[in-house]
């Protein structure tokens, strides 16, 4: 492949993003301080405004607060002990969902876990400006989720999230590496994806 011509030469000093996006990162440990109702509803207008394609908007999103066993214990339950272990502090747990086929042709739709992820990544900013944090997770048990939330055919679950303000032991964020911009953006003159 060959790389973008306009991300060649020096590295920026400072990164060329919004501060938001620099400070979003990915907590194990949250404080039990609940999230004030309107805060939490902002995060899921953020969510509602964010691109589909046909403006599908295929999301749905089951939420549980910690507060409310009853709710919180279920979800709980779907994630890999691992991540249970420190979630089960988080006063919110959410499950994003995927509509998986078109609403206005029942074909599938091939973008829905691509739209899914942007509606999160808006929920995810938003918390940020809210002084919260999202602990995205893969590491939880689909089909317990499909049956305890009673998930109908051509729905899918996506991913679990705990969201939160910062317990006391992640008061700074650990050091973060990400991919050179050369590995991962490519001129389209270029040879096929994984070809030198």
């Amino acid at each position: 492949m060959i790389p973008l011509d306009v991300i060649e030469g020096p590295p920026l000093a400072e990164p060329a993003v919004h501060e938001l996006i620099r400070r979003r990162w990915s907590p194990r440990d949250f404080s039990e301080r609940p999230i004030e109702p309107e805060k939490l509803r902002s995060l899921f207008e953020s969510a509602r405004w964010a691109p589909s394609s046909f403006n599908e908007q295929p999301w749905s999103f089951i939420v549980a607060r910690r507060e409310n066993p009853a709710e919180f214990e279920p979800l709980l339950s779907t994630l890999t002990e691992r991540n249970a272990q420190w979630a089960r502090q988080a006063p919110i747990l959410i499950l994003s969902v995927a509509k998986t086929n078109f609403a206005h042709t029942g074909r599938p739709n091939r973008h829905a876990f691509h739209d899914v992820g942007q509606a999160a990544a808006y929920l995810t900013l938003q918390a940020t400006a809210l002084g919260l944090y999202v602990h995205q997770m893969a590491g939880f048990d689909i089909e317990r989720a499909r049956q305890l939330f009673a998930i109908p055919s051509g729905y899918e679950p996506v991913a679990a999230m705990a969201v939160g303000y910062l317990g006391d032991a992640a008061a700074s964020p650990p050091s973060r590496t990400r991919r050179a911009l050369a590995e991962f953006v490519f001129s389209a003159r270029g040879a096929a994806l994984g070809q030198p």
